[in-house]
Formats: structure tokens, sequence, C-alpha cells
């Protein structure tokens, strides 16, 4: 997206105006990359854990502000999704914040169904420690912190590939 499209408007939203305008006024004017979407941060809206991190183009971020339940850009399918669309774990958005430059969301959710916003079947996508100050990077060992899965994912996803894989 060029320079020209994102101060005409993007989508629905307001055009962008001066920096004082996106950085203190009321209008809300998203800033899209050059691939036309924007960072989405999910966190509870009762704990404040991170959720889920996900893209967002024009047309996700209007249908989550019209329906009040989170949908994103998915890049591997090259597609709007509605988060929970298979598994029934929805985020319904309790409240949604951007940047002091419009160019991320923070979203703050409930999770329907089994409570689970990441595909593994675990509360969140953000399940696993990386330990600071390492004798060694190449022997770095993750921990894991998120708990066990609130569902099977084989069950909820058959035959579905495991996205993010090589």
């Amino acid at each position: 997206m060029s320079g020209a499209a994102q101060t005409a408007g993007s989508g629905p939203f307001a055009a962008r105006g001066s920096g004082p305008d996106i950085e203190e006024g009321s209008a809300f004017a998203p800033k899209f990359d050059d691939a036309g979407v924007l960072a989405a941060v999910a966190t509870d809206a009762d704990t404040g854990d991170v959720l889920m991190f996900a893209w967002m183009d024009a047309e996700a971020l209007a249908r989550t502000i019209e329906t009040g339940e989170a949908h994103f850009y998915s890049r591997s399918r090259g597609r709007l999704w509605k988060k929970g669309e298979e598994s029934g774990n929805v985020l319904e958005v309790v409240e949604m914040r951007t940047d002091c430059d419009q160019d991320a969301i923070w979203l703050k959710v409930r999770v329907a169904g089994a409570g689970a916003a990441c595909h593994t079947g675990r509360k969140s996508c953000f399940y696993r420690e990386i330990p600071l100050r390492p004798a060694s990077l190449s022997d770095l060992k993750m921990r894991g912190v998120g708990g066990a899965p609130l569902f099977d994912p084989a069950a909820v996803y058959p035959g579905k590939p495991e996205p993010g894989g090589a």
C-alpha cells in the first residue's frame, strides 16, 4: 500500500491526518503496512495474559469492530479468518485499543468454547518460556509454562496440516 493510499484512508476508515491528529485526535485512521495488514495482539480481559498475535487487514478490522468478535487476515490461508470458526473458541472482544501511530491493535478478549486461543489447544499461544542469559544460544532449551491443552487439536482440526510447519 502506498503512502498516498494510506493518507486517502484505508477501506471504511478515516484518512490519516497530521502527526498530532493521529496521535491525539479521535478519528480512527489505521496505518496498514505495505502488505495491507497491521499487527494485532489479544490478551485475556480478566487476567491480562497475552493469548495470541495475528494480522488484520482492513476487512478483518472492520468485521471485528462491527461484530465484537475477533477476525484476522490469515497469511497462510490468504483470506479473512474468524478466530474460532472451526474450534468454537471465538474471541469475544471486550475492549479494543490502538497504539500512538495507529499501526497496531490490542484486543482485550474473553475466549468462548474450551477457552483456548491457541490451535495447539492451550489457553495462550505463548506457552513456552525462553531462558535469558544462557551459556550458549545453540543449546538453548525452552520451558513449558502454559499448562496442558484444553482440547485435542487432532479431534478439532482433523486432517489439517500443522500451521507454521516447515
